[in-house]
């Protein structure tokens, strides 16, 4: 798609990302898609039914992905955030991942459910995105903190740049497998775990019959699948009739210093190919809040969040099922702020949450999205069997007992290490 003005290209990825996040928004309330509650259901009850949804919508975006790319017609390459990049962060992944799977199990679910709660009337998960917004703004600022001239990311994470594997290619697993050949690869790999992941997923005949699950999984994929496709496609076109990416075109825009529409250099990468991804975009989302809704600050992120919170509450409305939530009680309350501060600690460390990394992250094939998908649910699962010993065996049951016996239900530990009765 080519536009013969800056504003003309954005206004189509604008709108083009809201009414995918839109659809998004409003099958996700439809189909109660809860990458949190999916967990829960298996740690709780082995009801597997949600996380084959989840997983459904991780193969059908990497099938598409894979596919698409491979003939032209979309490209994760050089995206926001740079999934395949030859930095491997991997301490970054596995403890974002585990903070974040923690968070979203006291903050009642991760990014894009808090935006599907939202427009369904939670007032509580309003709490948690205003502060998943505030740390993430704080991290992704690039203005020096107390004058040490390191951002606050930095100066607190800094450290995990001395464990990072720098790659000869890109982290995606096509790159590590084939080098230049990567593009096949994909393709190949892509197909082959897509399909064995169907196989895997409508293997369980109550799946097969669970239109909701099946439905979550379809679109939710599908839609990660179109915002590739549309941030991709679209090109801005000169005077002189050579086209430009959106982030190439601002660059020399900037350049040339045409009045009232300098962008800061460091937010160019906003308008790369992207798709789907909550945490960062609730600190895109602040900043745009804090600069008066400058258009400038208007970004895919910000759309995305606008999106879902609306078509959650368009179906709430239809269905319904709005209603007003708030706290039960004062550890509720606190629960739900400690939620919002770890989703929002380990969302930018990991560079994504269920749907940024797990989903839209593993559709580039990106050893990123499979370590912050893996500990994702480690750490969700692990703090659910914590709840639950400490909830059964309430004085009885320490912290220190409920972490043991819940990692030797996990396998992770050996059995006669076990302090409390299974349950």
């Amino acid at each position: 798609m080519e536009f013969s003005s800056f504003s003309a290209a954005a206004t189509a990825v604008l709108v083009g990302t809201f009414i995918l996040a839109f659809i998004m928004g409003a099958v996700a309330n439809k189909t109660n898609f809860c990458t949190m509650g999916a967990v829960s259901d298996w740690v709780n009850m082995g009801d597997t039914g949600r996380m084959r949804s989840w997983l459904l919508a991780i193969a059908v975006a990497m099938l598409g992905v894979s596919t698409l790319e491979f003939f032209g017609v979309l490209s994760a390459e050089g995206s926001f955030p740079p999934y395949r990049m030859d930095n491997l962060n991997w301490l970054g992944h596995v403890l974002g991942g585990f903070l974040f799977g923690i968070g979203m199990t006291y903050g009642s679910g991760c990014g894009n459910k808090t935006l599907v709660r939202v427009g369904g009337g939670n007032i509580k998960s309003v709490m948690v995105m205003v502060l998943i917004g505030i740390v993430a703004y704080f991290l992704l600022s690039t203005q020096s903190v107390f004058g040490t001239g390191e951002t606050l990311n930095q100066l607190l994470f800094g450290w995990m740049d001395a464990t990072a594997i720098t790659l000869s290619g890109g982290q995606d697993l096509g790159s590590i497998v084939a080098g230049d050949a990567d593009g096949t690869a994909r393709l190949v790999l892509g197909l082959v775990i897509g399909v064995l992941l169907l196989a895997l997923i409508f293997k369980a005949a109550d799946f097969r019959k669970s239109f909701d699950n099946i439905l979550g999984g379809l679109v939710i994929g599908l839609v990660v699948i179109g915002a590739w496709w549309l941030t991709s496609n679209v090109q801005v076109a000169d005077e002189m009739g050579d086209t430009y990416t959106p982030t190439a075109y601002l660059a020399d825009w900037d350049f040339l210093g045409e009045p009232g529409e300098e962008r800061p250099a460091d937010q160019l990468r906003f308008w790369n190919n992207q798709s789907f991804t909550f945490i960062a975009p609730m600190g895109q989302s602040a900043a745009y809040v804090k600069e008066g809704f400058d258009s400038r600050f208007l970004y895919f992120g910000v759309m995305a969040l606008a999106g879902v919170i609306l078509g959650s509450f368009f179906w709430s409305l239809v269905s319904r099922s709005f209603r007003i939530e708030w706290f039960s009680s004062l550890r509720d309350f606190w629960n739900h702020f400690a939620g919002g501060i770890l989703m929002g600690v380990g969302g930018i460390l990991a560079m994504g949450c269920t749907v940024g990394q797990a989903i839209t992250g593993v559709s580039t094939l990106a050893i990123g999205g499979f370590l912050t998908f893996i500990f994702i649910v480690f750490g969700a699962a692990l703090t659910m069997k914590i709840q639950y010993y400490k909830m059964v065996y309430e004085d009885e049951a320490s912290f220190g007992k409920a972490l043991i016996t819940s990692l030797v239900d996990m396998k992770l530990l050996p059995s006669k290490m076990r302090s409390l009765e299974a349950i």
